[in-house]
């Protein structure tokens, strides 16, 4: 679809509504227009065509110009030089780290005899700025993005990559359990024009934490490394409709359980069949199911059979994690009353899906800042941290409860009064955690093992291309699903 508008398109729009509405007045004041205008003959209708066409001779304009070239043809913003994509308008700068893009003015080649609104001046690139290009009769809409590349691209030790937040400016990671940390070497990739103290490759001691230093040109900033070791003795199993990890079909579940058998030592698969077939899952401190196929959930999961293994693993101790469409799982397991489950349950599927070009999807944990499992995630405000960046392709596979419209709840604490659970977190404008229920947990009693669940749209593991087969960026909040993620199987499990 182009992008270009003529001025005389604009006209004749005008021009045929104004000639639908002196044929039949009271067309537009029907209640249903189509109904209506059948009744129009098709002679009428012929009329009408004739009538229009006829009068295109008086729209004729020898000063009417649309020959003329109307696009940003270069695009800079501190010498570097744009990504243009003439189809969409859309234009990508990415800059080195330690620029400063609140206050400049860019560099923009126009083709001759255009013009530019707004006028080329200072503008604040930490926001999307638009701007349209006129020439003649033609105009164009450009959407300009500028991005700050982080200085640290990779931290890892041992092939392990360390979780980086760079708005508290912190990096994280977990080690085997025998790992010594008194003589580790990390692997280190950084931004172009960016060096780091200590160098990546020097034997650091990561018995406590460390500060190492990137700097670029006259910018400088500390980040803190801290190294953990993995819990010794922590098992989990990555529950699954497939029959073994190899066959595990979908694309976000296959995702989230490489990354699981990645980052913690003693994870086994267990597949829906295997705890119908009566296997024992008393050694697993967590079970995770993470279900992203379908909205509603598989029959082998409903097996009476699997409910009740799921059920006594629970009374005896183990420990739940349930996310995306799973989390309907906690009605089937009793976990809530019956009717108490997730009440607002959708998402696309492929081929479908969608960009939300301007917002990145986020949370609200305001209140339960101190609680383990949003340790470490790289947040925006106090209490809010984004999960999925703008311009992702995103499927919003989403299974929460909607507090405040429908089941009763009237607000947060009417949700925890009647399902037993605590909402630890919502949307991002949900300071008080009375609209949503995205993250949760369900404790136990003296006996029973708690459950925890993720039901959050933005909680997306994997990126999909679009409908046509375009590749979606990658998100940029990952690291904060990841800590996100592990920080849950952690708290559950130790």
């Amino acid at each position: 679809m182009t992008l270009v508008k003529t001025r005389q398109s604009i006209i004749y729009e005008a021009f045929i509504l104004l000639k639908i509405k002196n044929i039949k007045g009271d067309l537009i004041m029907q209640r249903n227009f189509i109904v209506n205008a059948r009744k129009i003959s098709f002679g009428l209708i012929l009329t009408m065509l004739m009538a229009m066409f006829s009068c295109q001779e008086a729209f004729d304009n020898p000063d009417f110009i649309v020959n003329v070239p109307v696009s940003i043809e270069s695009f800079k913003i501190h010498e570097v030089e744009g990504v243009i994509n003439q189809n969409t308008g859309e234009v990508q700068v990415t800059l080195p780290y330690g620029s400063n893009i609140s206050a400049v003015t860019p560099a923009i080649t126009l083709p001759e005899g255009a013009s530019i609104t707004p006028a080329v001046g200072t503008a604040d690139f930490r926001r999307v700025v638009e701007y349209t290009v006129i020439n003649g009769n033609l105009y164009k809409k450009y959407r300009v993005r500028a991005q700050v590349l982080q200085p640290i691209l990779r931290f890892a030790i041992d092939g392990v990559n360390g979780s980086i937040d760079n708005a508290n400016r912190t990096i994280s990671l977990a080690l085997p359990a025998e790992a010594d940390l008194t003589a580790l070497q990390p692997e280190i990739e950084l931004s172009a024009g960016v060096t780091i103290n200590p160098a990546s490759g020097e034997t650091v001691d990561f018995s406590e934490p460390v500060v190492f230093t990137v700097s670029a040109g006259s910018t400088s900033a500390n980040y803190t490394v801290t190294v953990s070791k993995q819990a010794a003795g922590l098992t989990i199993a990555y529950l699954s409709t497939a029959a073994n990890r190899a066959a595990i079909s979908n694309a976000d579940e296959k995702e989230a359980a490489d990354w699981l058998f990645n980052k913690f030592s003693d994870v086994s698969f267990v597949s829906f069949q295997d705890v119908a077939g009566g296997k024992s899952l008393s050694e697993y401190a967590v079970i995770w199911w993470h279900h992203d196929a379908a909205a509603d959930l598989p029959a082998m999961a409903l097996d009476a059979r699997v409910v009740n293994a799921l059920k006594a693993y629970r009374a005896a101790g183990g420990n739940l994690f349930l996310t995306t469409f799973a989390t309907r799982y906690v009605e089937a397991l009793g976990i809530v009353p019956q009717g108490k489950g997730p009440n607002n349950v959708f998402g696309d599927f492929l081929p479908n899906g969608f960009v939300e070009r301007d917002n990145s999807w986020g949370i609200s944990f305001r209140g339960n800042e101190g609680h383990p499992i949003f340790q470490g995630l790289e947040t925006f405000e106090t209490g809010k941290a984004y999960l999925l960046e703008k311009g992702t392709f995103r499927l919003n596979h989403t299974a929460w409860w909607f507090v405040n419209e429908w089941g009763g709840y009237g607000d947060g604490a009417g949700w925890r009064q009647q399902t037993g659970g605590i909402n630890l977190a919502s949307e991002s404008w949900d300071d008080h955690l009375n609209g949503r229920v995205g993250i949760a947990e369900f404790p136990g009693s003296s006996t029973d093992g708690n459950a925890v669940i993720i039901a959050f749209g933005a909680y997306d593991w994997f990126n999909e291309p679009d409908a046509s087969g375009n590749p979606s960026q990658s998100n940029g909040y990952k690291h904060n699903i990841e800590r996100l993620t592990e920080n849950a199987i952690r708290y559950l499990g130790e």
